[in-house]
């Protein structure tokens, strides 16, 4: 069979590459098109090997390797990691202000700071995992970084040397006897605390995808494994991060911060040990193509960009579909711009081989997937927002209300933070055993719903919250007014702290569609050579989310705090307004479901992906 473009008859038969010309309106010249595919490009799912590097075929002797039982040893190392970043993070503040004597501001800052490096230097681990180490060895070398940064933590607050005084009182700016920590104290703790963000930022986007790794997602039963495989990861991570908050953290206040640290170092170094004996046991994903991933993505924004004054016709992409029927292409009418990456200026009249650029269909149609998931991640910040008050602002909340549990015992303020956790140790296993095989008689879908209907439920769940919260914080200010207490910030309003109950558990009803959903989205539908960053761009939403947080709250500290009124988020909580900015996150919140709504009926899943 042959076709006729332009000036050339092209063979659609013959399986050499052949350029195709295609004249533009005028008819002056005729552009080169790649469109040459190979059969790997055809199928562009990574290859599955073994850890002797041979490749796993179904029925062979090795096809019994991967699945629940490798997935099961990494799940236990994600419930230890849990552990060690909680038994620092959930404390931290505590420790600067004590123990280090800084204030509440500059320990703020630097709680911030540490965070906001937490969960946006995954981008960097999960780039030097998909281009260069692989994730295995990727996880390998980033968690002997993160133990060595635990045990110079712990050396940190057990030797004396490095031990700072702790009976100096907080805020002694006029206390002359007071022996502030040295610089090589500070030094050493923030650069073993820095040690630690590093060697997560390699952890945390690979062990996740790893785990995912071990299910085959063209297979409909290990699909619905797969998609299991993230609630109960997400059911660990909740566990490992209860016991910091519950334990480690009474640990740290009541007997030692160097025993406290100390559990998070071994729990971490025996989940290295755990993982390395599953060795044997694992699926690992090996590219056959070597080129760096992100750089083939590039490529195709570069060459779109030199050829767009370039007329081109689709009619190309339509005989290439007849050259390779078995081909399906996803998205083929969206972002057609990027089409013009096929475009090879190297033989052209008007260009000139320092110019020419390459790209195969397979590489636009990843550069096309990348695309489209940039408005789901923007849509997402506002949650992500919402998200991170529940450390901050509900908390402040319970420390102005009646903590009391009985006779002589008041409950800390943080921890109704656990409610959180409860309410995911329910309600995972009730989505995973209960919703989704329910929903699946309905929708025909092997995971009840969709990946974007799971997420855009939980946005509107976490919606719900803030209207709750808004309305919960009302009730507290007039309770405040109606027993004198506006001008007493220090007494404790008689209203229960278990009022806050409804929106912590909404809120961690929320995390178990949106956060989980997040993270399954964005693995599945990047490029399966980029699955790591996938997850990493699940983790910059938190990041970018919580840094949005400050600046919007600094903005409206601004705005509201002038003129001698008093703020929304006043000192005095009695007479702050914090419905008000609970009532702001609502609204933003619609709008932001509204775009993500919209945007979410026309994406166009990957091919291939379990959706």
């Amino acid at each position: 069979m042959t076709i006729t473009a332009g000036a050339g008859v092209v063979d659609v038969n013959d399986d050499q590459y052949e350029p195709l010309l295609n004249n533009n309106s005028d008819g002056d010249y005729g552009e080169i098109i790649n469109t040459r595919i190979d059969h790997e490009e055809e199928e562009e799912e990574d290859m599955v090997v073994d850890y002797r590097g041979e490749r796993v075929i179904k029925g062979g002797s090795n096809n019994k390797l991967g699945g629940w039982r490798s997935a099961s040893l990494i799940i236990v190392v994600d419930i230890a990691e849990a552990m060690a970043y909680y038994g620092i993070a959930a404390n931290l503040i505590n420790y600067l202000t004590g123990p280090l004597h800084q204030s509440t501001v500059t320990a703020a800052a630097n709680v911030n700071t540490w965070v906001g490096f937490i969960w946006m230097l995954p981008v960097f681990g999960a780039f030097v995992a998909d281009s260069y180490l692989g994730r295995f060895r990727t996880i390998v070398f980033s968690t002997l970084i993160y133990v060595l940064g635990l045990g110079l933590l712990t050396l940190s607050v057990v030797l004396p040397s490095l031990m700072s005084q702790p009976d100096c009182p907080n805020n002694s700016e006029n206390n002359t006897s007071c022996n502030s920590p040295s610089s090589f104290q500070v030094i050493f703790f923030f650069s073993s605390l820095y040690l630690v963000a590093i060697g997560r930022a390699g952890f945390k986007p690979c062990v996740q995808a790893f785990g995912a790794d071990q299910f085959d997602g063209r297979n409909p039963k290990e699909s619905k494994s797969k998609s299991s495989f993230f609630n109960w990861w997400y059911f660990g991570l909740c566990l490992g991060s209860s016991f910091s908050r519950l334990i480690l953290t009474y640990i740290q206040d009541n007997i030692s911060w160097g025993l406290g640290f100390c559990i998070a170092f071994i729990s971490l170094a025996l989940a290295l040990i755990v993982f390395v004996l599953g060795t044997k046991t694992y699926h690992y994903s090996m590219r056959e193509d070597k080129e760096n991933p992100l750089f083939k993505i590039a490529r195709v924004f570069v060459a779109a960009a030199r050829n767009w004054r370039i007329s081109f016709s689709s009619t190309i992409l339509q005989d290439e579909e007849i050259r390779m029927p078995n081909r399906i292409r996803v998205g083929v009418h969206q972002f057609k711009f990027l089409d013009k990456a096929l475009i090879d200026t190297s033989n052209s009249p008007i260009g000139s081989s320092k110019h020419g650029m390459q790209c195969s269909i397979a590489q636009v149609e990843d550069a096309k997937v990348v695309l489209r998931l940039v408005p789901i991640w923007i849509t997402c910040l506002i949650y992500a927002v919402v998200f991170s008050q529940f450390s901050t602002f509900f908390t402040k909340q319970g420390s102005t209300m009646d903590r009391s549990i009985g006779p002589g015992f008041e409950i800390p303020a943080a921890s109704l933070q656990i409610l959180i956790n409860l309410s995911t140790f329910v309600l995972i296993p009730v989505y995973d055993c209960v919703f989704v095989p329910f929903s699946r008689v309905f929708t025909s879908k092997p995971n009840g719903i969709t990946m974007l209907q799971r997420i855009g439920g939980g946005m509107f769940i976490s919606t719900i919250s803030m209207v709750v919260a808004a309305i919960i914080e009302k009730r507290r200010l007039l309770v405040a007014r109606d027993f004198g207490l506006i001008d007493s910030p220090e007494a404790p309003v008689p209203m229960s702290v278990w009022w806050l109950a409804p929106q912590y558990l909404l809120i961690g009803l929320a995390d178990v569609f949106t956060n989980i959903g997040l993270q399954e989205f964005f693995y599945d539908q990047v490029p399966d050579e980029l699955r790591s960053i996938g997850v990493s761009i699940y983790l910059s939403i938190l990041g970018i989310g919580s840094f949005l947080s400050g600046f919007l709250i600094s903005a409206i500290e601004k705005v509201t705090g002038g003129g001698g009124h008093y703020s929304w988020f006043s000192n005095n909580l009695n007479r702050a307004h914090l419905d008000y900015f609970y009532w702001l996150l609502a609204v933003l919140s619609v709008v932001e479901l509204a775009a993500f709504l919209y945007f979410s009926k026309s994406y166009l899943y990957k091919r291939g992906a379990s959706m």
